[in-house]
């Protein structure tokens, strides 16, 4: 489901293009002819029906409005009846928007399963205090794509078992924006670390982390290095590659991922080889895998 809305950024607005883009960059993934080669199977193929439902239909003149919106669309479409009795709750992938959109789809995921532990790659941490990152102008302000991991803490949403992964970009607060990080339920792998541990590792300690949870992962397409995903609003450099990224997605195998979504994508910022769409059309596409292969469903 598309989520098109982009004025809770702080830097450059244009993901609310974001679903459109990532539609487009998966033109080449053909259902019929999407074997794996690295594992042999089809997601598109095997037992479950992925739907595109388009996207929510959200107003780009108030954010407040259009987060309602976002919340109902998410509760009409996890409302629906699936045909596989086993698995009666739909799982949804989200197409950003900008980040603030994942607060709607955990509000969603919380409904329909309770509290779940998130993966949340990322260059930045996005649990700042609305207080901090908003200027304590008002509500409406504090509402924004640095602060919804706040905010799905304060709502209850999400585990004390939560971490980030491909972090490196600098704090407001040296020491109060990483206590608030942890006061969050959040444990941090940073971008640097893969050079240390591998791809391996990093997989590792995020499967340890949410260890016997429900897990939601979120990628903002930034957690690449702006070499392989130039398309987004906040940039930083240091990431890790499309490679990588799409290694350590497969290595979270075994996980019962409920949820998912690929946000921040902003194509105005792409090159006309479309680098960042493609990207972002296969890490949709590993996180289908993710959501049809775990221990859930294929049991």
């Amino acid at each position: 489901m598309g989520a098109p809305f982009d004025t809770g950024v702080t830097a450059r607005p244009g993901a609310r293009f974001g679903p459109g883009g990532i539609r487009q960059g998966s033109r080449r993934i053909a259902a019929d002819a999407a074997w794996d080669i690295y594992t042999g199977e089809n997601v598109f193929l095997d037992w479950a029906k992925i739907v595109d439902c388009g996207d929510a239909p959200l107003t780009f003149l108030d954010n407040t409005v259009a987060l309602k919106q976002l919340d109902a669309a998410h509760k009409i479409a996890s409302g629906r009846s699936t045909s596989t009795r086993k698995y009666p709750t739909p799982r949804i992938v989200t197409l950003g928007g900008d980040h603030t959109t994942t607060l709607s789809a955990l509000r969603s995921t919380y409904r329909n399963w309770g509290q779940v532990s998130v993966i949340h790659f990322d260059s930045h941490i996005d649990t700042w205090d609305p207080k901090v990152l908003g200027g304590g102008i008002s509500h409406y302000a504090g509402v924004n794509h640095g602060t919804f991991l706040h905010l799905a803490h304060e709502e209850g949403l999400i585990r004390n078992t939560s971490i980030h992964a491909g972090i490196r970009a600098p704090v407001m607060r040296p020491k109060g924006d990483v206590r608030n990080d942890i006061r969050c339920g959040f444990d941090m792998v940073k971008a640097r670390d893969i050079d240390r541990i591998g791809v391996s590792g990093i997989t590792g300690k995020l499967k340890r982390r949410v260890a016997g949870s429900r897990v939601y992962i979120s990628v903002d397409i930034d957690v690449l290095d702006p070499a392989f995903a130039p398309a987004t609003g906040t940039a930083e450099v240091g990431g890790w590659t499309t490679r990588e990224l799409l290694s350590i997605l497969d290595g979270l195998r075994g996980l019962e991922v409920i949820g998912a979504d690929v946000v921040e994508v902003a194509p105005i910022y792409d090159n006309p080889g479309e680098t960042t769409l493609l990207a972002a059309a296969e890490v949709v596409h590993s996180l289908l895998g993710l959501i049809v292969h775990n221990p859930v469903n294929s049991g």
